[in-house]
């Protein structure tokens, strides 16, 4: 999970400002109590924007090299394998990590694992219709082959959590200067083509099976009835 790429996009003009957007609507999706348990799946170090992590104090951030804010807890580990507790996080942060993990399906299942029911998904990811986005990849490709990255469309990502019961709750269109949200899920297509990034909230829905039990056989009293009625008749012709 190399984000090369994500820094030095960060270090732009527009990366910037797209670090200042995203900054904004981190902070309004972070609706949970300071005492539930939150996960963020690669840090960013620049955390502070939008969250307090010396007020949460089980703000957990996984990162392979320890990035991330000095007051949360760090945990060195595969995101593909989590080593967390099932049906434990109140809350998951994913900022720009499935473009760059190969087992980002895997991890997809390990944060549906994680989470408990009724728990929230935050999810950042590149436009891969952005052509300033397209151009800085290839520009970034020719200075460094170390790392790939796999852009994922919206319809993918719904997909997947389709998949695995996650309703999206709203989504966001970061475009030039401003992002917009829309309700209940993504925009039209045509403004994909003017946004470098794009990103989502979601809820994990368990839903129950009630077992179905055989229908037993009852003795009918109308039947019984019937045969009483009869008798009755019987003894009044006599």
């Amino acid at each position: 999970m190399k984000r090369k790429f994500l820094f030095a996009l960060y270090q732009t003009p527009r990366g910037k400002l797209l670090q200042t957007m995203e900054a904004k609507y981190l902070k309004r999706c972070i609706t949970v109590s300071c005492k539930q348990n939150q996960l963020q799946i690669g840090g960013l170090d620049w955390e502070s924007e939008f969250v307090d992590c010396s007020l949460y104090r089980n703000y957990v951030i996984l990162d392979g090299k320890g990035m991330g804010d000095a007051h949360a807890l760090k945990v060195n580990a595969k995101a593909y394998s989590l080593p967390i507790q099932t049906e434990s996080m109140d809350l998951v942060i994913i900022p720009h990590m499935l473009e760059f993990d190969a087992q980002r399906f895997r991890t997809m299942r390990e944060v549906h694992r994680v989470l408990k029911p009724g728990g929230e998904l935050v999810i950042l990811n590149f436009n891969s219709l952005s052509l300033y986005v397209r151009f800085q990849f290839l520009w970034d490709k020719k200075v460094g082959e170390s790392w790939r990255a796999h852009f994922m469309t919206r319809s993918r990502l719904s997909d997947w959590l389709k998949l695995l019961n996650f309703e999206i709750l709203h989504t966001a269109e970061f475009g030039l200067d401003a992002f917009t949200i829309t309700h209940g899920g993504f925009s039209a297509p045509i403004k994909a083509l003017f946004s470098m990034a794009y990103g989502l909230k979601a809820v994990k829905r368990q839903y129950s099976l009630i077992p179905l039990t055989p229908a037993t056989k009852g003795k009918t009293r109308l039947a019984a009835a019937n045969i009483g009625l009869e008798s009755n008749l019987q003894r009044t012709k006599q």
